[in-house]
């Protein structure tokens, strides 16, 4: 599991207006390349590949491996369902049909800044991005039903989360998927969604290194905004550092 390790950099109004700005058409522009190849790698994630007769699914043909797979899926489903989603912990297949449309949405984590008025800014990744199976149930959904904002669905948040560990699992059982991801520049890692429980999900991210300002420097733009919510800013040398992959691997081929 991959933790989040955000440096701080100081920096004035300016250069913030600046790489703001900057930033917004960086991460546009990388949710839409993205999406993009997802769609184009859509018939490689097919659900069925993993879990055979586990989901419904116009095939009955038998998969192999699936037996081994739908066991992990119970055994990763089992260990979070309980608590924060207050689900039972049995899956009975077949389960529901999960879609191979994958869909992304851009990283959010919670940042606390001490104080005499401490309080949580949203901060939004503009490299990183949650991937799951397309269900009726995306993460801000989901989250809305934890809080309260929302009614609870159990049928929703059921299938929200095994679309989450099934591609989790395609990934483990098929590595040269990530393989392919890592060949288009990306990063593939699993990453435990804090306010979800520890729910594992696939972040894939582009290379390119992020900040944030001082503590300081947010509140003060959150306070102007009246708005809990920040993104980390790229890096003005982000695109010229940006690792190659492959330059890497001709370098040391054996390695």
């Amino acid at each position: 599991m991959t933790e989040l390790n955000i440096p701080r950099t100081d920096l004035d109004s300016q250069e913030f207006l600046e790489l703001r700005q900057a930033t917004d058409k960086i991460s546009s522009f990388l949710g839409q390349r993205l999406r993009d190849h997802l769609s184009t790698l859509r018939p490689l994630f097919i659900p069925r590949k993993l879990l055979g007769t586990y989901i419904k699914s116009a095939s009955q043909q038998e998969t192999h491996g699936s037996d081994k797979a739908f066991a992990e899926l119970q055994e990763s489903f089992s260990a979070l369902c309980e608590s924060p989603f207050q689900l039972p912990r049995k899956l009975q297949p077949p389960l529901p049909a999960i879609s191979n449309v994958l869909e992304c949405t851009p990283l959010q984590y919670e940042l606390t800044i001490d104080g005499s008025d401490a309080k949580a800014i949203t901060i939004t990744s503009p490299t990183r991005f949650i991937v799951s199976y397309q269900s009726e149930c995306p993460l801000d959904r989901l989250r809305g039903m934890l809080s309260g904002k929302e009614a609870r669905q159990t049928e929703d948040m059921r299938q929200a989360i095994i679309c989450h560990l099934s591609l989790v699992l395609l990934l483990e059982h098929f590595p040269n998927l990530k393989t392919l991801l890592e060949d288009l520049r990306y990063q593939v890692d699993i990453y435990k969604l804090p306010d979800l429980g520890n729910l594992p999900a696939v972040m894939i991210s582009t290379p390119l290194s992020t900040f944030l300002p001082p503590d300081k420097f947010i509140t003060e733009v959150t306070q102007l905004s009246g708005i809990p919510a920040f993104q980390e800013i790229v890096s003005r040398d982000a695109i010229d550092n940006m690792p190659d992959l492959l330059q890497q691997q001709l370098r040391n081929p054996a390695g």
